[in-house]
């Protein structure tokens, strides 16, 4: 049977260093990895967020188009409304003359009555 090697101080550092050195170079080589995935990731976020903030800015175009529509419209409804209104003012003040007019003919019709039936006696 052969005897227990035990290592030496400067042998179990060069071990640890070693080790260190092959723990960094996995690290490295998993983080340049990593950075290219990462670097991927965030250009495809920003497209993303791109691509929100364009729909975000095609809903706001619609809903202000759209209300400026609705204005538009409720301005003609208003004209249209005035003007209507116009029309049965004039059509009221119309027909407040024929009215006074007629009034006047019946006036003149029965005055000339009392005067026909006054000459008679």
């Amino acid at each position: 049977m052969s005897a227990f090697k035990t290592d030496s101080f400067g042998d179990r550092i060069r071990n640890a260093a070693s080790a260190r050195k092959a723990e960094l170079e996995k690290f490295r080589t998993k983080t340049e990895v990593d950075e290219k995935v990462v670097a991927e990731r965030e250009a495809a976020r920003r497209e993303i967020v791109a691509a929100r903030e364009a729909r975000a800015l095609e809903r706001k175009a619609a809903a202000d188009e759209k209300q400026a529509r609705a204005a538009v419209e409720k301005a003609e409804r208003d004209a249209a409304l005035k003007l209507e209104q116009a029309a049965r003012e004039v059509e009221a003040a119309a027909e407040a003359d024929r009215a006074a007019a007629l009034e006047a003919e019946r006036k003149l019709a029965r005055d000339a009555r009392y005067a026909a039936r006054k000459a008679r006696k």
